[in-house]
């Protein structure tokens, strides 16, 4: 549709000139006086992956640059640090059936350890399987053996031989790790093609027990960023591109929720299963649950922490040591242990052969006795 534009041209109709009017007298106009200017509001300092608080830049005119709204760093360059050291590992089972065998295919990641091919992953990934395989992201393809594998920490550390030494990841101390502290997850998500998925979170809790089909698993990270079907055995890293932790389980029925096992915990275990294909964990003989407000109030205990016993090993070292089912053990060596997660990080310290000093509580009667550990079978 075009416009119509009317132009409207102004003349004279008549040729007499016309009679000049008198000079107007000379006003002087003041301009009202300007408004005080209102200084612009300067957004909120944004974080920086070393901490630090960075002011957002601010363009002439006083608003903030648009792409400082998002307040997060890039972590392409985490990205390019890390790559290199995660696996991506296929592993093939047998399923037996009533008249064939059938073949399975399943995926998962794993971490670099040693220039000369160690690498950590779940144990859920490789157990009971017949052949594995590990991809890396300079596309070279690795046939892997089994170094070994600990079913209690769900960790096990497998072997390639490369062509050439490996570029492999840096572990970091997860000690000072806070709740709140941005992390990257990377690993062979969905098994997707194209090199390792990378996500984004934050440390949602520390310190949690996830109980799994294949038993109890402590001290994990609990983080949002997104942890799927073949992350398993990837690494979490913080924004310095340290390891912090290593992927190990998901809520399917839930969102936003994976654990990771973190990396002080880890590495010892790592280490032990490297110099001796199993970890040499001292054995106490018991199992126990966190002792919960609920728990207190419930068999009228006056502690609100420490660790119950509800089982004995027959003859075992807590049995030998007087040791009971209900008994509420609050310290190990002078040193408090107010769930499980603890009294195992401590317990896990000592060796088969040492004797150490516990605390309990028996019919709210403290008590102390002393258990010499055995080497776990």
């Amino acid at each position: 549709m075009l416009a119509t534009f009317v132009f409207v041209v102004a003349c004279s109709t008549t040729t007499t000139p016309p009679t000049p009017e008198p000079a107007p007298a000379v006003v002087e106009v003041v301009p009202p006086p300007l408004p005080t200017p209102v200084p612009a509001v300067q957004p909120p300092p944004l974080p920086s992956a070393n901490g630090a608080s960075v002011a957002p830049a601010t363009p002439a005119g006083g608003l903030p640059a648009v792409q400082s709204l998002a307040g997060l760093p890039s972590i392409a360059n985490l990205v390019s640090k890390v790559n290199p050291a995660v696996a991506s590992i296929s592993v093939e089972s047998v399923s037996r059936g009533l008249f064939f065998d059938f073949t399975d295919q399943g995926a998962g990641s794993g971490i670099v350890l040693s220039p000369e091919g160690h690498v950590v992953t779940n144990w859920h990934v490789i157990q009971d399987v017949r052949g594995i395989r590990v991809n890396l992201p300079n596309g070279r393809t690795y046939d892997a053996t089994i170094i070994g594998g600990d079913i209690v920490s769900d960790l096990a550390v497998i072997k390639i031989e490369p062509d050439e030494p490996l570029v492999i990841a840096d572990f970091g101390n997860s000690e000072g790790t806070q709740v709140g502290d941005w992390v990257v997850a990377l690993g062979n998500a969905l098994a997707l093609k194209g090199g390792p998925t990378v996500t984004m979170g934050i440390i949602s809790a520390k310190g949690r027990t996830v109980r799994t089909e294949r038993g109890d698993l402590y001290d994990m990270f609990q983080t949002d960023a997104a942890i799927n079907d073949g992350n398993s055995g990837g690494p979490l890293v913080n924004l310095e591109g340290e390891v912090i932790g290593i992927s190990t389980a998901m809520l399917k029925e839930a969102q936003g929720i994976g654990f990771a096992i973190s990396s002080n915990s880890a590495v010892p275990i790592i280490d032990s299963l490297i110099e001796h294909g199993r970890v040499m964990r001292p054995l106490i003989g018991l199992s126990g649950n966190d002792v919960t407000p609920a728990i207190a109030n419930r068999f009228n205990y006056n502690v609100t922490e420490g660790v119950v016993v509800t089982r004995l090993g027959r003859g075992g070292p807590a049995a030998s040591a007087g040791l009971g089912v209900g008994d509420v053990i609050t310290k190990l060596d002078g040193i408090p242990t107010p769930d499980m997660a603890k009294f195992l990080t401590l317990l896990w310290s000592y060796s088969a052969g040492d004797t150490i000093q516990i605390e309990y509580l028996r019919e709210n009667r403290y008590a102390e006795t002393n258990v010499t550990l055995i080497e776990r079978p």
